[in-house]
């Protein structure tokens, strides 16, 4: 009897070893939550990014052209001002009394060369008749051309003074900007010295100077032929970018660093660029018709290059390899791999390999 029961638990060890019960399933693999983005054909701007530093078309150091107290200050520093407006004024007494005194000798010697015209008409009279000599009519001619001549600097220094006195009225030589006054009511000044009084930057409108690789020079200079192209600015504090248009392009390429400087103009209506500030700046070159987009988040780089996981009907996903034109902003220009209508993986793609099941918890459409 004990040996029938040490054969049956034989038996039954034997049936469990050779696998004669039920297997055991393994768990299914669950699905992977990704974001997705729909491929789509649409037209993408031929842009160019760098960053730009704002330049005020025309500064200007005011200084002193005649020398005196400034006796009155016209300006607010940090004030916008037109050309002719009244800045500064220096004394101008001494320069009316000046002008003045130039005004009287002038009269006096008009009347002075009016009295020696009159003698010579005379002596002409009197030389026919023999009643003076030929060399005192020679004389008088002289006496009045002389006179005449003093007239013309008399004339000559009247306007000088009136420069002068028209100096003492320090007024903008351009639109634009006052910054801080540098001399005050009671301060003198010298004629032509180098103090200056005020600096005036013109910010209506204004340059935005960039530089970009040499390889955009002959795109750039072709492009620039047929057009004018079109130049967009954003400054640091974000916003919309404000338009101009590209109206330099240096005359040579930067050798130390394979860059050539370029300028735009903006009208600046709104004042939002400022003479100094760092700006980021788009040049559009071209538009590209029917462009094949994908959010440029779906292009991952691996060790054979770029690449994107494309959701199958199956909610699978496979890495296929693109090739990708150009980035601009969220959206990146695909010249080969993709074709409108395919979805793509934007978010989630570390969990991913070819074959994995996927979950779409949101989708993003790439607007045209």
């Amino acid at each position: 009897m004990r040996v029938r029961m040490l054969r049956a638990g034989a038996f039954l060890a034997l049936a469990v070893v050779c696998g004669c019960s039920p297997p055991i399933k393994a768990p299914p693999r669950e699905a992977v939550p990704v974001q997705v983005g729909t491929v789509i054909r649409r037209e993408m701007p031929i842009e160019v990014s760098a960053i730009g530093h704002v330049e005020s078309v025309a500064t200007v150091a005011v200084k002193a052209q005649t020398g005196g107290q400034i006796v009155d200050v016209a300006l607010r520093e940090g004030q916008d001002v037109h050309k002719g407006d009244l800045l500064l004024t220096i004394d101008p007494r001494p320069f009316a009394s000046a002008l003045a005194q130039a005004r009287a000798n002038l009269e006096r010697d008009r009347a002075r060369a009016k009295s020696a015209a009159d003698d010579v008409k005379r002596y002409a009279d009197l030389v026919a008749r023999d009643y003076v000599t030929a060399q005192q009519f020679d004389q008088a001619k002289a006496e009045a051309a002389a006179a005449q001549a003093t007239v013309q600097a008399d004339e000559a220094a009247v306007e000088n003074a009136r420069l002068q006195l028209e100096y003492t009225s320090v007024r903008a030589p351009i639109d634009g900007r006052t910054g801080s006054l540098l001399v005050q009511i009671g301060n003198v000044v010298k004629a032509n010295d180098d103090r200056t009084l005020v600096h005036i930057n013109q910010i209506q409108p204004i340059f935005v100077s960039f530089s970009v690789p040499e390889s955009h020079f002959g795109e750039i200079t072709r492009r620039s032929r047929a057009a004018r192209l079109a130049v967009f600015a954003t400054p640091q504090d974000g916003g919309a970018p404000t338009r101009g248009e590209l109206s330099f392009l240096d005359n040579a390429v930067n050798a130390s660093t394979g860059t050539i400087l370029l300028k735009a103009t903006f009208t600046n209506a709104d004042k939002r660029l400022w003479p100094g500030q760092f700006v980021s700046v788009v040049l559009n070159l071209a538009t590209e018709m029917d462009a094949i987009v994908a959010p440029s988040q779906a292009v991952q780089t691996g060790q054979s290059g770029q690449f994107v996981f494309v959701v199958k009907d199956d909610l699978t996903v496979e890495s296929r390899p693109v090739t990708v034109a150009r980035v601009s902003g969220p959206l990146a220009v695909i010249a080969k791999g993709l074709a409108a209508g395919e979805r793509v993986v934007t978010d989630g793609q570390l969990r991913l390999s070819p074959g994995t099941k996927i979950e779409i918890k949101a989708a993003q459409e790439v607007r045209s």
